[in-house]
């Protein structure tokens, strides 16, 4: 079968967000899948409503598309998916169809017709700073792999970064001198973000007995390294993290994300602006770290209600 021009398009559209926008791997792929599936979605109204039978001809073409085909795929997808991936499937529509606008090829994007479904909204798990506290005093360092589980969660509390972030830091993102780390987030925008003594204690820890133990000085390439000497990936600081909570009874889920919603949150009850934390935590918008208030007003309110003498 001749690919369909669709999926060419779709194909320079996620060139175009990876060499141009800087997007991760792992994005570009959702945008694919999501692009996809669009497309198949399209054909499929285009089959059953025409003379056509061989679906594998695929008879939709872009220009076709309008409002009311979207506002009939967001219906098909609403049966099957939850509102925050439906809104970000209908962002990457948005940001396919202004591509095709740009290029010529389609007139007006029919996407910009359509309102974004209203997100619940869902207070972030955290941990209190009791929790935090007795989760990185349990770790014990009398071990390699002690000591750099140690320094990777001291660090990602102490600097609420996102555990992709953490995965992808180098020996040489620390400054041990400025207490700062140079952080690499979406989109490869690079921003500075201090860190704690005790995460900086537990970094240095790790490096020496690493350099005792194998002779390497670790001044270049991946920090936190796994057994086979490699850079280690989320997914397995998301399963180290996985089985020190085991070992203790949490009232929350516990994930890496959660340990950045804890920084957040205890960094807000604390007093810091809102905005030096969106600067912190990377966000583009205010709007995506404004979610971390709801915890503390809610807070703020209960000891409103149990200490004001005329409420």
């Amino acid at each position: 079968m001749e690919k369909h021009p669709i999926y060419e398009m779709v194909g320079s559209f996620i060139e175009t967000l990876a060499s141009e926008k800087g997007y991760s791997v792992n994005t570009c792929r959702a945008y694919r899948s999501d692009l996809t599936e669009f497309a198949s979605f399209a054909a499929e109204g285009a089959v059953s409503d025409g003379e056509e039978e061989d679906k594998d001809k695929i008879p939709f073409m872009i220009e076709d598309a309008d409002h009311l085909m979207i506002r009939g795929y967001l219906g098909f997808l609403h049966k099957r998916n939850k509102k925050k991936s439906i809104a970000r499937k209908l962002s990457a529509l948005r940001s396919f169809f202004r591509y095709l606008v740009r290029q010529g090829i389609i007139q007006n994007s029919p996407a910009d017709l359509i309102l974004t479904p209203k997100q619940d909204k869902n207070i972030p798990a955290y941990l209190t700073v009791d929790e935090m506290f007795r989760l990185l005093d349990s770790i014990r360092v009398d071990t390699l792999p002690g000591l750099r589980n140690r320094a990777i969660f001291e660090t990602m509390y102490s600097t609420g970064i996102r555990v992709s972030e953490l995965s992808g830091l180098d020996a040489s993102s620390i400054d041990f001198s400025q207490s700062v780390i140079k952080v690499f987030g979406k989109g490869s925008k690079e921003r500075i973000v201090p860190i704690g003594r005790k995460a900086m204690d537990a970094i240095k820890a790790y490096m020496e007995k690493l350099r005792g133990e194998t002779g390497r000085m670790n001044e270049t390439g991946p920090l936190f390294l796994n057994k086979n000497r490699g850079r280690l990936t989320t997914r397995s600081v998301a399963r180290i993290l996985e089985n020190f909570v085991r070992e203790f009874s949490i009232s929350v889920p516990v994930s890496p994300h959660a340990l950045r919603h804890s920084f957040a949150t205890h960094m807000l009850d604390a007093g810091a602006d809102l905005r030096v934390v969106q600067e912190l935590l990377g966000h583009k918008s205010l709007s995506t770290t404004q979610k971390y208030t709801h915890v503390s007003i809610d807070r703020l309110m209960e000891t409103y209600d149990k200490a004001h003498p005329r409420k």
